[in-house]
């Protein structure tokens, strides 16, 4: 049976990276004797993964995870689960799914809490004018790099429609926070540090790139041009 569950990454444990992250798992159900499947073959490996996993560094209130496991009560198995589990990285809900289908195939849009300071103050109306006009441009453009082989290669890339929205949240004299859905997955994919740096290098914002942090506050999947969360 597939249970898909939510967690959230927290504090200090934002800078654990995906690897650490699936082996600490790994351990915390062993340690609560969760009756998790495992593949076949030589060398059999735990059946659960972890949707569009984060960037070291950023904090999240809602991560996906498909877990494949023998039944047990999902109570139980929360209850079990968040006793071993640090206290920056706990079980938030979990469902067991009637139709099978793969969180990383469903994720296409991310959304973020990002918390910035700007060098000189500025209202909130110029902010919001600001950020309004650079999302009216036909083309945003950004540099990725591309490894071929031992190479990497410098490519051009237009953002413009991985970005579904910037809201000004909260401004306190130089201090900005925003809220921003941006695409995420294999149709699209877009990292909040990529938006920022372009936000910055063609506006006025003058934005503190120091000063930057960054939250997921959650995960959604799309159909038919409809929104929603996988849970």
């Amino acid at each position: 049976m597939i249970l898909r569950v939510t967690f959230c990454k927290k504090n200090y444990l934002r800078y654990i990276g995906h690897l650490d992250l699936m082996r600490l798992f790994h351990r915390s159900f062993n340690r609560a004797k969760i009756p998790l499947k495992y593949s076949e073959g030589f060398n059999p490996h735990p059946k659960f993964s972890i949707a569009h996993p984060l960037s070291l560094g950023i904090e999240s209130e809602e991560e996906y995870m498909d877990i494949d496991l023998d039944y047990m009560a999902v109570d139980e198995f929360m209850e079990k689960m968040n006793e071993v589990l640090p206290d920056d990285i706990q079980i938030t809900k979990a469902i067991y799914l009637k139709k099978e289908e793969s969180i990383a195939s469903l994720i296409s849009w991310a959304f973020y809490e990002i918390n910035f300071d700007i060098i000189k103050d500025k209202s909130k109306e110029e902010i919001e004018d600001i950020i309004n006009t650079w999302l009216c441009k036909e083309e945003i453009m950004i540099t990725k790099l591309k490894k071929k082989g031992k190479k990497k290669i410098e490519r051009q890339e237009n953002i413009k429609n991985l970005i579904g929205n910037i809201v000004l949240k909260e401004i306190n004299h130089n201090n900005v926070i925003i809220d921003t859905l941006i695409k995420a997955g294999d149709n699209g994919n877009l990292k909040p540090t990529n938006l920022m740096e372009a936000l910055n290098r063609d506006t006025t914002l003058n934005i503190d790139m120091d000063s930057i942090t960054i939250k997921r506050l959650g995960l959604y999947a799309e159909k038919d041009k409809n929104i929603y969360k996988p849970l």
